[in-house]
C-alpha cells in the first residue's frame, strides 16, 4: 500500500469529521461511529479509518471509548469564531480571538513591505522551505495548513526592524495560536480543496514579491490575502 495515499486518505476523512463536529452535527458525547460503521460509511480501508480516528482524538475533537457499546464520541464543542470562510474552534475567549486576528491583520502590510526591504539570503532560504511546507499542509486539510501558514507568517515578521510592530505581530499569532483547536472550512469539501489552492497561491505571490523587493506588488498580494483571509 502507498503509505503517503493513506495517509492523505486519513486525513480527508478526518477532515470531513471534524467538519462535521464543528459544525454541531453531532453533540457532545454522541455517538459518531465504530470503525466497522467508518469503513462501510466512508469506503475506505480499516487501516485508514483507524488512523483517521487518531488524528481527530489527537485534535481533541472525539475520544475513543473501547469495550462493549465503545467507539468513536464527540467530545465537548468548543466555542467557535468565524472568518470569512473559516470555523476556527478555540478553548475560550472567542471574541479576544477574533480582535487579536484583526490586529494582526491589520499589521499585516506594514511586516511584509519591511520584509521586502530587509529581507537577507537566510530569510530567503527561510520563506522558501516553509512555503514548500505550506504546498505539502494545504493537501492535508484546513487545520494543517493553518499551522504551516502561521509558521510561514511568524517567520516573515521576524525580518521588519521594527521591533515594536514584530513583538505585537507575534504576540497576536501567539494568543491565536494557544486559544486555537482546530480549523475547517465551511463549505463543501471540494469547495475547501478549491479554497486552500487559492491560498497556496496567494502566499506564493506574496513571497514572490517580499522576495523580489517589490513593494507594490507586495502591496497588491496583502490587499489579496486580506480579502480571501483564511484566520491566516
Amino acid at each position: 500500500m502507498n503509505t503517503f495515499a493513506a495517509q492523505t486518505r486519513a486525513n480527508v476523512l478526518a477532515s470531513e469529521i471534524e467538519k462535521q463536529i464543528l459544525d454541531r452535527e453531532y453533540k457532545p458525547g454522541e455517538l459518531i461511529g465504530t470503525i466497522d460503521s467508518l469503513r462501510e460509511r466512508s469506503g475506505f480501508a480499516r487501516s485508514t479509518v483507524a488512523e483517521a480516528i487518531r488524528l481527530l482524538a489527537d485534535r481533541g475533537l472525539a475520544e475513543i471509548r473501547p469495550g462493549r457499546g465503545g467507539g468513536l464520541f464527540a467530545t465537548a464543542a468548543s466555542p467557535m469564531v468565524r472568518i470569512r470562510h473559516t470555523l476556527l474552534a478555540v478553548t475560550d475567549a472567542p471574541a479576544s480571538v477574533a480582535e487579536a486576528v484583526a490586529v494582526r491583520e491589520a499589521l499585516e502590510v506594514l511586516i511584509d513591505i519591511d520584509a521586502a526591504k530587509n529581507r537577507t539570503s537566510a530569510d530567503i532560504s527561510d520563506m522558501k522551505r516553509l512555503l514548500g511546507r505550506l504546498t505539502t499542509a494545504a493537501a492535508k486539510g484546513t487545520t494543517q495548513f493553518l499551522l504551516a501558514n502561521w509558521d510561514l507568517h511568524e517567520r516573515i515578521a521576524l525580518i521588519t526592524p521594527n521591533q515594536t510592530a514584530s513583538a505585537l505581530y507575534l504576540s497576536m499569532m501567539g494568543f491565536v495560536r494557544e486559544h486555537a483547536v482546530a480549523a475547517t472550512h465551511d463549505d463543501a469539501p471540494e469547495t475547501a480543496a478549491e479554497w486552500l489552492q487559492i491560498r497556496v497561491e496567494t502566499h506564493e505571490e506574496l513571497v514572490a514579491a517580499i522576495i523580489d523587493g517589490d513593494v507594490p506588488r507586495v502591496k497588491k498580494a496583502v490587499e489579496k490575502h486580506a480579502g480571501l483571509l483564511l484566520t491566516d
